[in-house]
This record gives structure tokens, sequence and C-alpha cells, in this order.
């Protein structure tokens, strides 16, 4: 559920967490976008995985081979939400532009004893999800965050904003624990997020269409959602450039019900609803696309291959946090 734990460690660690804050909350954000065109040159001309990564990606979705221009805008994308990611923790939205969408089919399905299970993706920025937490005093958000997959991140959160770091349910621990404490959460009408569009190693995933092939995604949070009986949402925060968000909710369920026979049927559909919400968005905007993991060659691949791109994506990410 949510980030994966991975043998990769996470890259920068407090020196990172030190650059970032330097730059980003002391120089400002003007002087810290400024460096990352640098990065992406950097990511661009040194990091073949990431550069891989994307031309694979970005050929699918335009039917074409994608140009070096392309590649570096998507680079560039990613770099600026990772930034983001410092003043939106600190909790300084003011400087942001974010229209959000449907938040009504998010609040509308929200009980004093009973939560809602919102899903996010590798597809635009999750973090943007705070400002709709600020501005709806009526919706309590707990996050889903692996502490030992990113210990640096895990410490800049803590850090920039304590508060936000208690509202954190640590997915590393004992998967009964975990249950009990995303239970517990829910019964008190908490909004509980999580990602839900990448597999753990050796985690039970199923094959569904993604831009006209085969790709694999977990079942976890889909059978977590049948099991606590609550609504389910999506959410998809798409970086416009600039300063500008989008922020879309979109219902999924009002409670998922597997069958004692065709579970396995049942949850390859619920899984590729999932996954159409997360190509309708990727087609109109695919540099927000920043899922940095083969999940196609992965749908065909063994359990050992699959762990090894799950540790290149990790590795990717840990480097996206601390640039």
């Amino acid at each position: 559920m949510g980030p994966y734990p991975t043998k990769r460690k996470e890259g920068g660690g407090r020196f990172a967490i030190w650059l970032i804050r330097t730059i980003g909350l002391k120089l400002g954000r003007p002087a810290a976008r400024a460096l990352l065109y640098p990065i992406t040159l950097y990511f661009y001309f040194r990091r073949p995985f990431e550069r891989r990564a994307s031309y694979a990606f970005l050929a699918r979705v335009f039917g074409r081979p994608a140009s070096a221009i392309e590649v570096m805008r998507h680079i560039h994308r990613f770099a600026s939400t990772i930034l983001d990611r410092v003043f939106l923790l600190a909790g300084d939205f003011s400087r942001f532009d974010v229209r959000i969408h449907g938040i009504d089919e998010l609040i509308s399905r929200i009980r004093p004893d009973r939560g809602v299970l919102l899903l996010g993706s590798h597809v635009g920025s999750f973090e943007v999800l705070r400002v709709a937490a600020a501005e709806r005093r009526d919706a309590s958000l707990c996050v889903v965050l692996d502490r030992q997959q990113t210990p640096a991140m895990t410490q800049l959160l803590e850090a920039l904003n304590p508060q936000v770091g208690r509202m954190v349910i640590d997915a590393s621990g004992d998967p009964m624990d975990v249950l009990l404490a995303l239970g517990e959460a829910l019964d008190k009408g908490q909004v509980v997020a999580m990602l839900a569009d990448r597999a753990r190693p050796h985690e039970t995933t199923a094959v569904v269409d993604l831009l006209g092939a085969p790709a694999a995604f977990p079942v976890a949070p889909f059978r977590l959602g049948s099991v606590l009986r609550v609504p389910i949402v999506l959410c998809f925060g798409m970086y416009r450039g600039g300063n500008r968000y989008d922020l879309y909710f979109e219902t999924f369920s009002d409670g998922l019900a597997l069958p004692r026979r065709g579970a396995a049927a049942e949850l390859r559909c619920i899984v590729q609803r999932y996954v159409a919400r997360i190509e309708h968005h990727v087609r109109q905007d695919p540099c927000n696309w920043f899922n940095w993991y083969d999940i196609w060659n992965s749908a065909h691949a063994p359990d050992g291959a699959i762990a090894a791109n799950a540790d290149r994506a990790a590795g990717i990410e840990a480097s996206g946090q601390t640039s």
C-alpha cells in the first residue's frame, strides 16, 4: 500500500535535507526553480535509466518516438513537483494556484464514524492534496507512508511540519498493525490517503491494459477497500507549470464487495477501472507521469526482475526528493 519498501537506499540523506531547506525556504522558490534547469540536464545526460524510462513512456503515449526536448520537459516537470514538496509540506500554500475539482465527491462521503479511502498514483503531485485538506477543515487527512523506504523524506516532513508528520501511518510496520491503524483512522471519519499504482516486490498484481499494452498493478489497495467497507475516491494533482495545479477528486466506489468465487476476475476489472482513470489524465498531460518503473515489462517479468525494477524506481524518487 503506497510506496513499497526496497533494497535501494534513499539518496542524499541529511545534507540533501539541509540543501532543500536552504535553497527553497531561505533563497525562495524562484531561485530554487532556476536550479532545476541544470538538474534537468544532469538527469538527461548522466542518468540513463531515467532518460530511457521517459523516452519509452512518451513513445507509448505519443505513438511516435519522443524528442530530446520532450524528454527534458518531462524530467523538468518531475523536478518542479519535487521542489514544490518543500513548500507544500511546510504549509506554504499561498504561493500556489490550485484549482480544486470535485471536492464534494469526497466530502459528501465522510461520516463521523466512517471515513474515505483516497487513492492516488505517481501521476502529478500527491502532496498538493494538502491544499484541499487545509481549505476543508471538515476533512481530516491521514497519509500512508513507508518511513523505512524514505528516511530522508520522513525527516524533512517532520522538520518542516511536525504536526503533519504525526498524521502518518507507517506502512513499513507489521501488516496487521498497519491494517488496525487504517481501520482506526477510518472509524474516526478520517480520509486515509495512499498511492495505489505500484506493487511491492513479490506482491500480487493484476495485469490490465494501459496505453494499449498489458501492465501490472497491485490489487492490495482494492482488497483493503473491500475488507474495510469504506468508499473509495481517486485523486490526481496535475501540475500545469509555474505555480499552477489542478486537483481532481473522482468517486471510484461507494463500497467494494468481492465475490467468494471469481474474486480474482472481479479484482482485475476493478484495477482496470482505476488504470483507465490514470490513462485519461496522462493522455491529457503526459508530462505528469512520474512512475519511473517499467510496469509494462513487469507484467511478464519474474519476481526478481520486478524487484530490480522497483529498486531502480525507488532510487530515482529518492534522488528526486533531494533535488
